[in-house]
């Protein structure tokens, strides 16, 4: 299975970006699926989860403003991000909580003005 995120790109504070995770090769809809960043020269992050029963769970700094969701048929997750803010600025990638997979390249997400 490889996973494949997408969507990222350069946008304002306070602006709006939808980021998804595609998992081609097999199937992660029994899989707890998160969402990780990794900011220039920092270590990467977990960013939030959904389980096969969509509970969610987010870290501290961006709940309220990020949502993960999951579309198991089209075995996608996505991460909806509001209110951007400048450390928000990282690449983006999604994995398997338990039984990760390989890292795919990620997504770049530049919250500047």
């Amino acid at each position: 299975v490889q996973l494949q995120a997408s969507g990222g790109g350069l946008v304002q504070p306070g602006g709006s970006l939808r980021l998804s995770c595609v998992a081609s090769g097999g199937n992660n809809s029994d899989f707890t699926m998160a969402w990780y960043r990794q900011a220039p020269g920092k270590q990467r992050e977990w960013v939030g989860q959904i389980n096969p029963v969509y509970t969610t769970l987010y870290k501290d700094s961006v709940r309220g403003r990020f949502t993960i969701s999951r579309d198991n048929v089209r075995n996608t997750v996505f991460l909806q991000m509001d209110r951007l803010q400048p450390e928000d600025t990282a690449v983006y990638r999604c994995n398997r909580v338990y039984q990760p997979l390989s890292w795919g390249q990620g997504t770049l997400v530049t919250v500047s003005s």
